[in-house]
């Protein structure tokens, strides 16, 4: 008999206590009450120890998918950023015996790691290690690149690293792709390892998935990079260069990453970065997905901030109407896939009591407002060159914003190679401008981190900033 992931409220992670969650395989009933009304819940609920979660024999299905035991977390975890909790080999959906009998693009290991929240609380995250087929012809021991995977969801069910083992999900609940296998075998036919975040609470069934949180996802990849040196059989050491690569999400991700790296996690020798399309202002980037294809991406960010920061949680409990709780209940099981389906096009203003716009909403409220400001990614330098990459049309994550980190960091003295990406209006809100600059800039952006990881000098082009669109 499998344990449903139905959170409940009490699957909520209120301050100072991570609680277990049941998630639904049933769409539409994945109870957000604590996410959504988790004012209410910290307040007056009581929450289900984790220590019960991890003694739970029964699997978890999200959508109708079995999560495998390895995404639940021990009750105790290392003290050590980074350190790494448990390993399992990892069959990727992908992959081709090579000549020498090592399968190609290389042998994968399943992860789970111990990382920091942004509350400063221990948190175990999971994700991959790929050791390559390839030989790193470069200077130096093998490189690592720490990927950072675009939306996926909020389901576990669409964990980057499960995505490695079956890159298409689809059952009648859930559908899930895992598009960031191209990007990350192009990084391993370089001869660069490659290790892949789930971010925290994606895959791993202690909690929901922080999406956007710049701290959670900054940290876990930074963790990751850290736990893929204690891999056993890995080939990368201390000494190794390592490379940021995201796009979207992911860009966001890197991009916080390398602002933190200096006071995060020193010890990982950064090379160089890449941030794809980065969403550095989230009150710009809310008002480019209401709407959109991508609706469903403003409950993921709606319901996981809510989850972890008590201002936005009061905003949205005392906001947010019944077919609004509904929703985000429904769209936290969710991959992309079935975002698109379920919400896509669909305006915020249709979840609040109100009629307003969630974005509205939090801009009249300072303490609400200042909470998603502390979200804002350029008031740091980065460590090391960073290449930033942005459509010209892109109003999904709109481009304006992500120029403007360019900008930010260039007057911190940044070393920053900024590219906008000139492609013709592909069409408005349905997430085709977002998209293919993900596709066309691929290449050049691998490129460019290869360099990096080989030693090779970045030149800024901050000069250039006032004739770039």
């Amino acid at each position: 008999m499998s344990r449903t992931r139905t959170p409940s409220p009490s699957a909520l992670r209120c301050p100072a206590n991570a609680a277990a969650a049941d998630r639904t395989n049933k769409p539409g009933l994945r109870l957000l009450a604590g996410i959504v009304a988790v004012g209410t819940v910290c307040a007056g609920l009581s929450a289900v120890p984790a220590a019960a979660a991890a003694a739970a024999t029964e699997p978890v299905v999200s959508r109708g998918v079995t999560i495998p035991a390895f995404y639940t977390p021990p009750t105790q975890l290392p003290s050590s950023n980074g350190a790494l909790i448990r390993t399992e080999p990892l069959p990727l959906g992908l992959s081709i015996p090579g000549l020498d009998g090592r399968p190609m693009p290389g042998t994968a290991t399943r992860l789970m790691y111990k990382s920091t929240d942004s509350a400063g609380a221990p948190v175990a995250v999971t994700g991959a290690y790929i050791e390559p087929s390839a030989a790193w012809k470069g200077p130096g021991p093998r490189p690592l690149v720490a990927v950072a995977s675009g939306t996926m969801g909020q389901g576990d069910q669409c964990a980057p690293s499960f995505a490695l083992q079956n890159p298409l999900t689809l059952t009648g609940d859930t559908v899930s792709v895992g598009y960031e296998a191209l990007a990350i075998y192009r990084l391993l036919a370089t001869g660069a390892a490659v290790v892949v975040t789930d971010y925290v609470g994606l895959g791993a069934t202690d909690r929901l998935h922080t999406y956007v949180n710049r701290l959670d996802q900054a940290h876990a990849l930074l963790d990751a990079a850290r736990a893929a040196r204690a891999v056993p059989g890995a080939s990368v050491t201390e000494a190794s260069r390592t490379g940021l690569y995201g796009y979207s999400q992911g860009g966001g991700a890197s991009a916080a990453a390398a602002e933190l790296q200096p006071s995060y996690a020193p010890d990982v020798p950064l090379a160089g970065t890449y941030a794809g399309a980065p969403p550095a202002d989230l009150t710009s980037v809310m008002k480019g997905i209401d709407g959109s294809a991508l609706a469903g991406a403003l409950a993921w960010s709606i319901s996981g901030f809510a989850q972890a920061d008590p201002d936005l949680r009061a905003v949205v409990e005392a906001n947010i109407s019944a077919t609004g709780k509904a929703a985000l209940q429904d769209a936290s099981t969710m991959c992309v896939g079935d975002a698109l389906f379920g919400y896509g096009f669909t305006k915020s203003s249709k979840w609040t009591t109100s009629g307003k716009s969630i974005g509205d909403i939090i801009a009249a409220n300072p303490r609400a407002k200042a909470a998603l400001d502390k979200q804002r990614i350029g008031t740091l330098k980065p460590a090391g060159p960073v290449r930033l990459a942005t459509g010209i049309h892109d109003d999904i994550v709109p481009h304006s914003q992500a120029r403007k980190l360019a900008v930010d960091w260039c007057n911190k003295g940044a070393n920053v190679t900024y590219d906008a990406i000139k492609l013709p209006n592909l069409g408005d809100k349905i997430l085709t401008n977002h998209l293919v600059p993900l596709i066309t800039d691929q290449g050049d952006a691998i490129s460019w981190l290869t360099d990096r990881l080989a030693g090779k000098a970045a030149t800024s082009n901050c000069w250039s900033m006032p004739i770039q669109l």
